[in-house]
Formats: structure tokens, C-alpha cells, sequence
């Protein structure tokens, strides 16, 4: 005698079976898990209590084929594994959770390549929007035709060149001014810079100093954006700029990082503080100042751009930039879900603060 199906093997719950249980047509059910046309209260609750009796799931994408929706935002990270992408998508779930989205997560790993190939599957999985932290400012052309589509892009954290979408940012110019300013105001004058400095318009650095002409910010990555700032702090205060301390990596990642600061620290004269433009270049920095046994601030005051947890943990504490980054990810989603809602909308920038958070780690040079 044959067995019984099992859990695993129960054929699984059609929209039939639920309009049969609660003796309606399968369009009516259709239309009361759907949220789409007309249903009497009393038959859609019905047909709610038979769905769940049954343990249907509904077929989200015979559901978007009617509404032309799937309630999915999409979402590309520059770097899902940096701590600064994991809480602004803490930030982006719980505004789409409360609003009855999911969220589909890829990662570009800071490569072009990668989030253009990111950003077609998202549109093959038909999210109704993307957010994404462009690996480039200026290679932007698969944006741009998401976009000219018919889906929204907001953008998180970095502006881009020829598209306009809405987007929200903090400025890493004014920003980085203040973190230098405060190492020149304690007196230092000998103050390195560790950053990226990855692409053609970074590159150009020299071009600013002494120039009265600023570039264009949206050509520019975060970490140009921040030398940008360092440059400036330094021709408001009079104070030269000795370009062998701004160190380029040339690569997102902390080894290089280590690298390049280590070359700044064996400078004659040495530097007396050293600004760190992200989180990624902190990591490189602390290590290779902890493996020349240097002390902080007596030797060398710190200054990080990223406000990380285990900055408070270390001693001394880090003097640090702090953004908004969970709030960030909160109004990333909230522009999106507003422009699905009212697309004729104008597209806005919304720029939030950075605070300088002055701890131990920065004092008057000796």
C-alpha cells in the first residue's frame, strides 16, 4: 500500500483552493489577496481566512503582471562586507519593511562591471526601484537608462554626473575641512592624508592647490571629495601644502592603506598627525602605526572620516567624523518609496550632517 505524502511532498495551495474554501470564484480571490479592484470587506476577510487555513502563498509575480508591481527595491553596495553599507541597508530594510517592500541586496565591490551586471538583474527581477552607491561618478550610462526606463534610481552616499535622481549625501568637502581644521588649529602643520585617489578626476589633486578654480564635485569619489576638503582647511589657514604627505592608495583596501602610510610615517621631517578618509584607509593607518610602535596623539595625532564602533574601544579613543549612516539608508528608501508613490515629483538632494567627534586621539603637537 502506497504511504501518505509527506510535509515536504503536500502539493502546494492554489488560488483555486482558496476560492473553493471560501466558495467564491478564483478572480474574486485573486482580486482580495491581490489589494487590486472591488471586494466586499466581509468576502475579502473570507477569502484571507482561507488563504491562511490553507497555507497559501501568493504568487507575487502573477500579482506584479496586474498591478505592474512587485514591491521590491533593490539595493547595489559599494562594499557590503564595509560596516558603513551594512548599516545603511539596516536602515533601508526597516523603511521598506514598514512600508510593505522586500529587498533584493547585490554588491558592485567597487567595480563598474560589477554593478552595471548587478543593476540588469534587478531589472530582470522587475524591482520597482534601485538604490545604489555608484562604483563611478562619470561611467554612470547603465543608470542612466534604468532610469529613462521607468525606474527610479536614488543614489546613497556619492552624486553622479548627467543624471538626475534624487539622492542623499553629506558633505565630505566641508566635512573634511572641519576634521583638518581641527589639527591645524592645535597646531600642526605637518598633517598626512591617506585616501583612494582611484580615478582620472581624483588624480588631478595637483591641479588644485593654489587654484581658484574648484573642480566639479560630482566628478569626484568621496576620497577626492575629502583631499578636496584637506586642501582647502590648508589655503584658509596659510599653511603650505607638502604634497609628499598626501598619500594615494590607488585601490580601495586597508593593505595598500598600511602601505602608503607607512611611507609618510619614515618621512624626514615625519608628519605630526595623519586625516584617514574612510573607515577602509583607518584600518591600513591604526595598523601601520601600531606596527612602528607610535603613540597617540604623543606622536601622532589621529583623525578618522567614519566614526566606527571599535574607535571607542581602542585607547586612546578616535577622533572621528560621524555620519548619519542608518539615517542615511532610512531616507534613501523613503525618496524612493515617495517617487513610486508620486512620480511626478521633483527630484531633490538631501544632505545630512557630519559632526566631528573630538576624542583623545589628537592633541598639540610636541
Amino acid at each position: 500500500m502506497a504511504s501518505s505524502p509527506t510535509n515536504t511532498e503536500r502539493r502546494r495551495a492554489t488560488i483555486a483552493d482558496v476560492a473553493r474554501e471560501a466558495g467564491v470564484s478564483a478572480a474574486t480571490a485573486g482580486r482580495a489577496l491581490g489589494d487590486y479592484g472591488y471586494v466586499r470587506e466581509e468576502i475579502r476577510e473570507r477569502v484571507r481566512k482561507a488563504a491562511e487555513a490553507l497555507g497559501y502563498r501568493p504568487n507575487s509575480l502573477a500579482r506584479s503582471m496586474i498591478t505592474g508591481r512587485t514591491n521590491t527595491i533593490g539595493v547595489v553596495g559599494a562594499d557590503i562586507a564595509n560596516p558603513f553599507f551594512a548599516s545603511a541597508m539596516r536602515g533601508i530594510g526597516d523603511v521598506a519593511r514598514q512600508e510593505g517592500f522586500g529587498t533584493i541586496l547585490t554588491n558592485s565591490d567597487e567595480d563598474v562591471a560589477l554593478e552595471r551586471e548587478a543593476v540588469g538583474l534587478l531589472l530582470q527581477k522587475q524591482v520597482d526601484g534601485i538604490i545604489v552607491s555608484p562604483a563611478s561618478p562619470v561611467e554612470t550610462g547603465h543608470l542612466i537608462e534604468a532610469a529613462q526606463s521607468g525606474t527610479p534610481v536614488v543614489l546613497l552616499d556619492r552624486d553622479v554626473a548627467g543624471l538626475t535622481a534624487d539622492a542623499v549625501l553629506t558633505d565630505s568637502v566641508g566635512a573634511s575641512r572641519t576634521a583638518v581644521g581641527h589639527l591645524l588649529g592645535l597646531g600642526h602643520r605637518r598633517i598626512a592624508i591617506i585616501a583612494e585617489l582611484r580615478t582620472a578626476h581624483d588624480k588631478e589633486w595637483p591641479n588644485w592647490i593654489g587654484s581658484a578654480t574648484e573642480p566639479d564635485i560630482q566628478m569626484l569619489m568621496p576620497s577626492g571629495a575629502r583631499l578636496l576638503g584637506y586642501i582647502q582647511a590648508h589655503e584658509a589657514a596659510g599653511v603650505p601644502i607638502d604634497t609628499a604627505l598626501i598619500r594615494g592608495t590607488g585601490s580601495y583596501d586597508p593593505t595598500t592603506a598600511r602601505e602608503q602610510t607607512l611611507v609618510a610615517l619614515r618621512l624626514d621631517p615625519p608628519p605630526s598627525a595623519i586625516f584617514t578618509v574612510d573607515n577602509v584607509m583607518t584600518h591600513g593607518a591604526y595598523q601601520a602605526c601600531r606596527s612602528m610602535g607610535i603613540r597617540i596623539p604623543e606622536d601622532l595625532s589621529f583623525v578618522a572620516y567614519d566614526d566606527m564602533e571599535w574607535m571607542t574601544f581602542v585607547e586612546p579613543n578616535i577622533t572621528a567624523l560621524s555620519q548619519p549612516v542608518y539615517e542615511m539608508g532610512k531616507a534613501t528608501a523613503e525618496m524612493l518609496i515617495r517617487r513610486l508613490r508620486s512620480p511626478g515629483v521633483e527630484p531633490a538632494k538631501r544632505l545630512l550632517d557630519t559632526k566631528l567627534m573630538v576624542r583623545g586621539s589628537t592633541m598639540a603637537p610636541r
